[in-house]
């Protein structure tokens, strides 16, 4: 009764989706004068130590309300803290020679004696990771924009930036409209091959010459279904299973991901899972997250070559996909399309994945995508009978309408 009642709402009134704008904050100098802004988005992947000398990774991601206390700025230099949580605080530091600036230092700590976040972490106190970001040397009076994604990796942590607008030193109390865009954003160019000239074959009475032949895009066969997990040491059963075919579509060519010669690994925790795929061409990292109640594919990171050589890397670390109740698994047989960014299209063929709960190395019962449901075949139903429903309401329309007007004729 739940998914009829859930198809109908989807029929009425279709999926809303709202994407946030991340964390916005300013900081004023003693003279009440806003000094420093910040728009940005931010997640963090976090491994830390459990019992028995295990490890786990969580990830979280810098919420919108936080503080700005212990924030800095005069003119030489410039400190933008953000403090949220139990203890935890993410800051950058910037510095300027009078006519540019830049980011010198991020330094995130978090406090593993959270346990809303850290559960069973075998240490406690915080801890801090100081790491040197990627950004472009922006002119005073400037704003610096990144849309893209750039993550900055460490031992231990991951922090994955992305729609970030920052001016360090604010001039004139309000936001530059000026922008320097760091190098992701910057649209990349081609020049065309020079071609030497050729001498023009000449001309015959014979026939018209026949029309070029063009030579068409080879379909690709159907990718082999790879059967991956992930055990917490050779002794065990697995803690994560996944099988599947995939396709990887980028902008220039679309390639099947080949699972013979694929070495699988990750890691297995309570709130976070994650499968880590490498093949001789593409390695492919996929982290799931529990909610306690369900499960999603949360973030998917690809990278690799084409076919031409050509280096690539894409990340999406904001998913909601392959969502089920933790205890079960999640299937979907019939071929699905993902578009994950602008550059990267994910292809999925025999789908069935369980990144938690899972006991003596079997799936759970599963739960089936809305493809391979009964409900899948009222589709085609619902949009005969919408266009049943808006023939006969035309039909009415016009033949009152005709009325209507014989009526008036008639009272002349």
């Amino acid at each position: 009764m739940y998914r009829y009642a859930s198809f109908a709402l989807f029929l009425a009134i279709g999926i809303a989706v709202q994407r946030s704008n991340g964390t916005e904050v300013t900081v004023k100098d003693d003279n009440d004068n806003i000094c420093l802004y910040a728009q940005l988005m931010v997640n963090f992947s976090v491994s830390y130590e459990v019992a028995d000398n295990k490890s786990q990774t969580v990830m979280f991601k810098l919420p919108v309300d936080v503080s700005t206390n212990g924030s800095t700025c005069d003119d030489a230099s410039s400190t933008l803290k953000l403090n949220f949580g139990k203890g935890h605080s993410w800051s950058v530091n910037f510095t300027t020679n009078g006519k540019m600036y830049n980011a010198d230092t991020v330094t995130f700590s978090y406090n593993l004696s959270d346990a809303t976040i850290f559960p069973k972490s075998a240490l406690n106190g915080t801890q801090n990771v100081t790491a040197k970001p990627q950004f472009t040397e922006v002119g005073i009076d400037t704003c610096y924009s990144c849309r893209s994604i750039d993550t900055i990796e460490g031992e231990s942590v991951n922090q994955t930036l992305w729609n970030v607008l920052i001016q360090a030193f604010v001039s004139n109390n309000s936001k530059s409209e000026n922008i320097t865009s760091c190098a992701a954003d910057m649209p990349v160019t081609t020049a065309a091959p020079t071609t030497p000239p050729t001498t023009a074959a000449p001309v015959t009475n014979s026939s018209t010459a026949p029309p070029p032949t063009t030579t068409p895009t080879p379909t690709l066969p159907t990718p082999a279904t790879g059967r991956y997990n992930v055990k917490p040491d050779e002794n065990s059963t697995a803690c994560l299973m996944a099988d599947f075919g995939l396709r990887i579509g980028l902008k220039t060519e679309e390639m099947n991901f080949e699972p013979n010669g694929t070495t699988s690994s990750g890691s297995c925790g309570v709130n976070s899972s994650q499968l880590v795929l490498v093949s001789n061409a593409v390695t492919i990292t996929l982290t799931f997250l529990n909610d306690t109640k369900k499960f999603h594919l949360h973030a998917l990171n690809v990278t690799g070559k084409t076919s031409s050589g050509g280096a690539f890397s894409v990340a999406n670390t904001n998913l909601s996909l392959w969502e089920a109740a933790v205890g079960s698994s999640y299937m979907c047989n019939k071929e699905q399309n993902y578009t994950i960014t602008e550059a990267l299209t994910l292809y999925t063929f025999d789908l069935r994945v369980q990144p938690f709960g899972v006991k003596k190395g079997v799936f759970s019962t599963a739960e089936e995508c809305f493809l391979d449901s009964d409900l899948s075949f009222l589709v085609p139903i619902a949009v005969g009978v919408a266009l049943s429903f808006l023939i006969i309401l035309v039909l009415i329309s016009y033949l009152i309408g005709r009325r209507k007007s014989r009526t008036g004729y008639q009272s002349v």
